[in-house]
C-alpha cells in the first residue's frame, strides 16, 4: 500500500512540475494557458510539492503570493496526512 501511495504521489508531482513548465511556456509565447483553478486542482490533489518546485524553476507565478501560500498550505496539509497515516 506505501508503494501504491508513493507512485501516486510521483505521478501527481510530475504533473504539477510539467503543468507548470506548460503554463510558463504559453505565458511567454502569449498562447492559451492553463487556468489557475487547475492548476490549484492539481496541488489539492497532492502536486503541491511539484507545482511549487516547478513555480521556482521556471520563475512561473513567484510573484502572485496566493500561490506560494495556498500551495505551501497544501503541501503542509498532505505531509499531516501522509504522517498520520503511515506512523
Amino acid at each position: 500500500m506505501d508503494k501504491l501511495i508513493a507512485i501516486c504521489l510521483f505521478i501527481i508531482n510530475f504533473i504539477g512540475f510539467i503543468a507548470m513548465m506548460i503554463d510558463k511556456r504559453r505565458a511567454v509565447k502569449h498562447k492559451w494557458r492553463i487556468p489557475e483553478y487547475n492548476l490549484f486542482f492539481i496541488g489539492l490533489l497532492g502536486g503541491s510539492l511539484g507545482c511549487l518546485v516547478g513555480m521556482y524553476t521556471f520563475h512561473h507565478k513567484t510573484k502572485h503570493c496566493y500561490f506560494k501560500v495556498i500551495y505551501t498550505l497544501f503541501l503542509v496539509v498532505h505531509l499531516l496526512i501522509l504522517y498520520y497515516f503511515l506512523k
